[in-house]
């Protein structure tokens, strides 16, 4: 079950990442959040949070993240030469986090979707997000879903990502 993420819900969902992240076989592949980042995108202004959780514990399983990074340096619509009236109508995915054994589920696709859903009924134009280049996996994810290629480069202080974006309709 999706549900939006409520302040009370940060330090278990940066548990959760926390937890993802140690588990990787590439660490660098993926830029952990805390939980004060995860309470700042619950600022209606700033961004969104979701979390899945286990339908009959009610125990989180995931984390998704949507940030609304506005005329801000961090704007991958900078990256894609986006003017700076495209930027303004720009949404990141900042955060996929899934613990191991909700993987499979389609927890990902479904956050995506949810994001694409709520970026378009909030006027966004653009969704946009980083991965690392090898990571095939989560590439492949966002080929899936209509995402195309910006450009490689160093971001987040000299770690190789690929910048993806996806022109919402």
């Amino acid at each position: 079950m999706i549900l939006p993420a409520k302040e009370e819900d940060a330090d278990t969902l940066a548990q959760v990442i926390d937890t993802v992240y140690r588990g990787l076989e590439h660490p660098e592949w993926f830029m952990p959040d805390d939980a004060d980042y995860i309470r700042r995108l619950m600022d209606p202004a700033c961004g969104r949070v979701w979390k899945a959780v286990e339908k009959h514990s009610q125990r989180a399983a995931a984390v998704f993240m949507l940030l609304f990074p506005g005329n801000t340096p961090e704007n991958l619509g900078k990256d894609a030469g986006l003017t700076e009236a495209e930027r303004m109508g720009v949404v990141h995915v900042e955060s996929v986090a899934v613990l191991p054994q909700y993987r499979g589920c389609g927890l990902q696709f479904r956050f995506m979707q949810l994001g694409e859903e709520t970026a378009r009924r909030e006027g966004f134009t653009y969704l946009m997000c980083t991965v690392h280049p090898e990571n095939r996996v989560s590439r492949n994810n966002m080929l899936r879903m209509g995402f195309t290629s910006v450009i490689k480069k160093e971001k987040y202080g000299g770690f190789l990502r690929e910048v993806m974006m996806k022109r919402l309709e």
